[in-house]
């Protein structure tokens, strides 16, 4: 079977879990003897330390995205200016700058798109049509709902069925001026008919998406993320000290300065005075001033030899990040639809300590390899934390747990398979 997935790029400053998440699909459809091919729209789709584009051009790339909805008169731009400005070095150079990532300010960006070939970029949504005709996929699966502008001219041009993830697209569009959020929403749920059928990585997000976008139950359908057991090490845990990890883009939003307040909290008990805290994840532009900050509460509690930030984030980095901590959270101030994090947590053999919003109770209970505290508050977090690193038994417990989970119900081999399974019953249908 062959497969093309549209990925939206990140340029590599932090780590994204959905980009990794797409990314490790296509590869074990490779290894399942598929012929599986990444798209990346926007900016590069780097991936530890390299840029994997497959020889395939950046469609859709940022920098002319961006000046072409904002400035008109450059949308019929000289070739070799718009071939400059989707060049490797100018789109890498974009992603590190603060707004790449952000949806306030996109907002008319982001209707163009989804308004397909009546927006702005019909264009480059001609391109992409022409690529996909050449390469006659018998599939081509959508990162997000956020594309779903696509969806249309790919089912009639290029007469292929039309897959779509569903992702965490509400923190994308919550995070948008309240005048467009409904708009947007609305505009999504016109879309939707576009598509074959729509995948969503948790039971959690499959409740929140129908109702966002009126999808009738029948057209999604729930494949949690997984990763290869055999990818990480699995060691004895770091306890001596105990250390609590953090593994996400370090913003405000995936809750690091609410961990970093719990930590501050959880060092004034004189039982936790030797604990450690280690953060890896990246940032991007937008966080620098947000990250400083933090810096700043940990250096009036006089903690700075008690805290570690690890640069490199990179896959083969992380075996070291989770061979030295003890718990894992990222408190996602409004939960999350999955959390990528937290299965190579698993994984690894660190148990977790999540909030109980969101997918995170659903993968918790699904593992047996960690807890949730209740509200996502750091008083609450820094309890919890303080509950579990009083009982190693029960880390030990836990860690356990967790391993086994994964290979049972988060391992991508089997998660793949079933992927497959519903590309053949989507081709079958047709």
């Amino acid at each position: 079977m062959k497969i093309i997935q549209i990925v939206p790029g990140f340029g590599g400053t932090f780590y994204c879990g959905n980009c990794l998440r797409d990314s490790a699909l296509v590869q074990s459809l490779r290894k399942e003897g598929h012929d599986a091919l990444t798209l990346p729209m926007y900016l590069p789709l780097t991936l530890n330390g390299e840029t994997r584009t497959d020889r395939i051009p950046v469609f859709y790339g940022a920098v002319n995205l961006y000046l072409k909805q904002a400035f008109p008169w450059l949308r019929n731009m000289p070739g070799f200016l718009e071939r400059l400005l989707n060049s490797g070095p100018v789109l890498s150079y974009a992603a590190h700058k603060a707004g790449s990532t952000r949806a306030e300010g996109l907002e008319e960006m982001t209707e163009s798109m989804l308004l397909g070939s009546e927006g702005n970029q019909a264009k480059e949504l001609e391109e992409l049509v022409g690529f996909l005709r050449k390469e006659q996929p018998d599939i081509v699966h959508l990162s997000n709902a956020l594309l779903l502008g696509l969806a249309g001219r790919i089912r009639k041009e290029v007469n292929t069925p039309v897959v779509c993830s569903l992702q965490d697209e509400d923190v994308w569009v919550d995070a948008m001026r309240s005048t467009y959020r409904e708009h947007i929403w609305t505009l999504m749920a016109e879309k939707a008919n576009d598509v074959d059928g729509f995948v969503a990585v948790s039971r959690f997000y499959a409740g929140i998406m129908k109702e966002r976008m009126n999808i009738p139950e029948e057209r999604i359908h729930v494949v949690h993320i997984g990763v290869n057991p055999d990818a990480y090490e699995t060691n004895l845990l770091s306890c001596d000290p105990p250390v609590v990890g953090f593994l996400s883009r370090m913003n405000e939003e995936n809750g690091f300065g609410l961990l970093v307040d719990a930590f501050i909290e959880l060092k004034k008990n004189n039982l936790f005075k030797a604990v450690k805290f280690c953060a890896t994840g990246g940032m991007t532009g937008d966080d620098k001033s947000f990250i400083n900050l933090q810096w700043k509460k940990i250096k009036q509690a006089n903690l700075t030899g008690y805290v570690e930030i690890q640069q490199d984030f990179r896959q083969d980095k992380l075996k070291d990040f989770f061979r030295n901590i003890t718990l894992l959270s990222v408190p996602v101030l409004k939960g999350e639809a999955f959390g990528l994090y937290q299965i190579e947590s698993l994984a690894s053999g660190v148990p977790l300590v999540q909030p109980a919003i969101g997918a995170f109770p659903e993968i918790i209970e699904m593992s047996g390899g960690g807890v949730t505290y209740s509200p996502n508050t750091a008083s609450a977090l820094a309890a919890k934390l303080a509950e579990i690193l009083e009982s190693p038994a029960r880390i030990e417990q836990m860690s356990r747990m967790g391993i086994e989970s994964v290979s049972r119900n988060f391992n991508c081999i089997s998660l793949t398979k079933k992927m497959v399974n519903l590309y053949q019953q989507i081709l079958d249908n047709k």
